[in-house]
């Protein structure tokens, strides 16, 4: 006997029925990521910072890239051509471009872009004193005129770190190049939402669906730009290394850009985790302050040089002897340029020769303040052996620690150290970064308008710069480099500590992720 089912009970039937008709919702495809450092300032033109050049490259676009054999490759730009004088070059972007709020690509947003790279970047401050006129000649074109020939404009405008000349709309690439810019709108693969940003937190990006790829293979920061994914979400809670590889192992996260390298051989074991050593290595280099006491002084920096023995920093830093090695050239070793020239006072000196300089110096006792990253596992036991060994060769340190988001903003103040200042800072440099006397940010020598922090000031070394940048024959710049680099040892600009490299770790299921060392970049990779 059939019974009268309550109306509640037929409406849940239904309710349920509809439910299983309709199409399941597509889950979103979400890529986590532990960036190296937490991510504050937003400006990858602002900074030389490489969290902001990673968050640049995830945003914005480019006109050139290098590839993973150091060619550069047109990107955003479809074709060119160079006069028969080397002095016009005329550039065309390829069709399609827009930015995330639908607005297109012009020419006058890449010369916009350009010049305020330009008073930022080392190797841009350079170009910029061969360019004789920048200007958009049509909707989809622009052109540089030079004074004279130079060598270096398609490597400048391809230069796959930091500063990277991102593309940026004309109302924002027109922000002075001393204030940080306050909206972040690119053309590149991915859309940053603001409001989901949470410094110390996270940060999201999202695919942006308009974007168009080149065809071409990826290579390095050239080649299409694919995106597989919907979300990439940047943890920038998890700063604890063993909560990092915790997490990783768990599954809880993606991939770990920067392995404690404490931690190398355990991930190495973990047979759902792969480590790989980036091609592109890294360079050492702790930075003097020239503007103020002690190391306005040069005889003090020569002293701090003859200290400095790259043994102890590569070893208490790195200490897995597969991943480092020393280096007395500023320039990447193992390339044309990486020569020992002019190194003597670093690399075959001693603490003895130190303590005979700081004495001719008519040091006085003034502290040196040395700042020191609290989370940052590439870098941060370099100033503590910075510290102990100049304290051996004679000289009073106060070694002060933040995090690194903190030292990257105070090392733009050229205030005493009283002050809030500083005297000293360690980093690291990707090769392609310090390849060359051109984009070698160290080396810039003109006080206190020097792009990169630290405002050394020798006209001797800058002659020898331009010299450099009008050679052309590779003999002769071979030559060159290593008088550029005799000069940088005489009048101490900074302090090479070595090189090594930085691995990197990933689940085994995320596909087609492949670290090349130029930047940490989130394209063609899928789960």
């Amino acid at each position: 006997m059939n019974q009268k089912r309550p109306l509640a009970a037929i409406l849940a039937v239904a309710a349920l029925a509809v439910t299983l008709a309709a199409p399941a919702a597509r889950a979103e495809t979400v890529l986590t990521v532990v960036p190296h450092s937490n991510l504050s300032i937003l400006d990858p033109i602002w900074t030389t910072a490489y969290m902001s050049r990673n968050h640049g490259y995830m945003i914005y676009d480019t006109l050139f890239g290098t590839d993973e054999q150091s060619r550069i490759q047109p990107q955003m730009v479809e074709k060119w051509t160079v006069s028969a004088d080397k002095k016009v070059y005329d550039f065309r972007l390829r069709a399609g471009l827009q930015f995330h709020d639908g607005a297109p690509v012009t020419g006058e947003d890449v010369v916009a872009s350009l010049a305020r790279w330009g008073k930022r970047d080392s190797m841009g401050g350079a170009l910029f004193t061969f360019v004789d006129k920048l200007e958009a000649t049509g909707q989809d074109s622009f052109r540089i005129t030079l004074k004279e020939p130079a060598g270096f404009v398609l490597e400048a405008l391809g230069k796959p770190s930091s500063n990277v000349p991102f593309v940026m709309p004309k109302r924002i690439a027109e922000t002075p190049p001393d204030k940080q810019i306050t909206e972040y709108i690119g053309s590149g693969p991915y859309v940053f939402l603001k409001d989901e940003f949470k410094p110390g937190d996270k940060a999201v990006y999202v695919k942006f669906d308009k974007y168009v790829p080149r065809k071409e293979k990826t290579s390095g920061t050239a080649g299409g730009k694919h995106v597989y994914v919907d979300k990439v979400v940047w943890n920038l809670a998890l700063r604890d290394y063993q909560a990092q590889v915790n997490a990783l192992a768990k599954g809880e996260v993606d991939i770990v850009e920067l392995v404690p390298f404490q931690h190398y051989q355990t991930l190495l074991k973990d047979p759902n985790v792969v480590v790989r050593k980036p091609k592109i290595g890294l360079q050492y280099m702790c930075r003097f302050n020239h503007l103020h006491p002690p190391f306005d002084n040069a005889k003090v920096r020569q002293a701090v040089l003859a200290s400095f023995d790259q043994r102890p920093f590569l070893q208490a830093q790195v200490g897995v002897a597969e991943l480092y090695k020393p280096c007395p050239s500023m320039f990447t070793c193992g390339t044309p340029y990486g020569v020992a020239t002019g190194s003597e006072i670093q690399s075959k000196s001693s603490m003895r020769k130190a303590q005979e300089l700081l004495k001719q110096s008519g040091y006085d006792g003034t502290t040196v303040v040395i700042m020191k990253p609290t989370d940052l596992a590439s870098i941060d036991k370099l100033p503590e052996v910075a510290a102990q060994l100049m304290r051996q060769a004679g000289l009073k340190v106060d070694l002060q620690a933040m995090d690194w988001q903190t030292l990257v903003s105070r090392r733009a103040k050229k205030d005493a150290p009283k002050d809030g200042g500083w005297n000293m800072f360690c980093t690291a440099w990707v090769s392609p970064d310090i390849g060359n006397p051109v984009n070698n940010a160290a080396l810039p020598a003109r006080g206190a308008a020097t792009p990169w922090f630290g405002w050394p000031e020798d006209a001797k070394l800058e002659e020898l710069r331009a010299a450099f940048m009008k050679e052309t024959d590779e003999k002769k710049k071979v030559a060159l480099a290593g008088e550029v680099q005799k000069r940088a040892f005489e009048v101490a600009t900074h302090a090479p500590l070595g090189e090594y490299s930085q691995p990197e770790a990933g689940r085994k299921a995320i596909k087609g992720w492949a670290p090349h060392g130029l930047a940490h970049t989130y394209w063609n990779i899928s789960k």
